[in-house]
């Protein structure tokens, strides 16, 4: 006859047992985001598990989500930070209870992308190195992550300040896309810029082209979002400008690059930001670039070469970050967390998720 457990010994079974699941927010097909219980991810050698502290609710997630852009099951989430819970074998200069946030993707800086700093074309840099489960996806909606060993290996995780918050910490990777627009842009001392949507990526885009002496002109239809620009930096609303030396896309619209068009000068520049999904078209007036000569070009993702610039611009407070937190919800919301995010308002600008 088998063994039964009674009384304390089955308790301190149960609990041992329940600490290898977790929670995560499941994303089952269009529309159908799911907290369940799965395994705790099991990492291996060269690989850290980080417990998540927060998640910020990322654009692209959004489009993933609405639009099925991933086969499921997946679980979504890549503005991450936390705290290291395992090491495994092989890692050396981390340990149980650093505090961390985590690039999702790193490139291999070997071949001839990265070798023309196009790193985020590189092959190695298209896979994604953090999970919760299932086909890798970032994992930072669930309560741990396992970060695999390149990411580990080649500067995907960063040690944080002691007196930086793991709020501070999920802009890493976002502010990252952000510096590299504006350099890809090539805002310098004295341009006139044009932003075009005040969403949270706008209000960092704002912020670093100050930083980079930029007369700075914003735009967005939540006449709201336009006013908290001018607190973060703009000079003035770019209703009617038409003399910017850059235009930089922040919104997806296309209604919103036709006007970046209309509000740069002849041989100026515009920039797309969030034009991120594949098989999007515009109609694009090409006499007006070849005619006026203005360039059109786009940015995507993070630049690993800009990683300890971007942390010393959030960490010692040089952009502001903290204020484009407009809500927070548990794991168990996310349900309204990607509601709130998905549907921008007056009082809504950045949404994350605290496990």
């Amino acid at each position: 006859m088998a063994a039964t457990l009674s009384g304390p010994r089955r308790l301190r079974t149960c609990e041992a047992l329940l600490t290898f699941q977790m929670k995560a927010a499941v994303y089952r097909g269009i529309d159908d985001l799911r907290v369940e219980e799965l395994p705790r991810p099991v990492i291996g050698p060269g690989e850290v598990l980080v417990r998540v502290a927060v998640c910020g609710v990322c654009g692209t997630d959004l489009k993933k989500i609405h639009h099925g852009l991933a086969p499921p099951p997946r679980v979504f989430g890549h503005e991450t930070a936390g705290t290291i819970v395992e090491v495994g074998a092989g890692v050396g200069g981390w340990r149980a209870s650093d505090r961390v946030a985590v690039y999702h993707h790193v490139p291999c800086r070997r071949c001839p992308l990265c070798a023309r700093k196009a790193y985020a074309q590189c092959a190695t840099y298209k896979k994604t190195g953090t999970t919760a489960g299932f086909e890798p996806a970032g994992g930072g909606f669930a309560e741990y992550v396992r970060v695999m060993d390149w990411i580990v290996a080649d500067g995907g995780v960063v040690r944080l300040p002691d007196d930086a918050g793991f709020e501070d910490a999920t802009f890493l990777e976002p502010v990252n896309t952000c510096l590299k627009a504006i350099l890809r842009a090539g805002v310098s001392d004295g341009d006139h810029v044009v932003v075009l949507g005040c969403g949270p990526i706008g209000l960092l885009l704002v912020q670093l082209a100050k930083l980079h002496g930029a007369r700075v002109s914003a735009t967005d239809p939540i006449r709201e979002r336009v006013a908290i620009a001018r607190e973060l930096g703009a000079d003035a609303d770019a209703e009617g400008v038409r003399d910017a030396d850059v235009a930089i896309v922040a919104a997806a619209s296309a209604s919103a690059i036709g006007a970046a068009f209309e509000a740069t000068r002849p041989a100026g520049r515009v920039l797309l930001f969030a034009q991120t999904q594949a098989g999007e078209t515009t109609p694009v007036d090409v006499g007006q670039i070849c005619v006026t000569e203005k360039d059109l070009m786009g940015s995507y993702s993070s630049d690993i070469e800009l990683n300890d610039r971007v942390a010393e611009l959030i960490f010692c407070r040089r952009i502001n970050v903290r204020a484009l937190i407009t809500h927070r919800f548990p794991l168990e919301r996310i349900g309204e967390a990607i509601a709130v995010a998905s549907q921008p308002g007056p009082k809504s600008l950045k949404v994350v998720v605290q496990p």
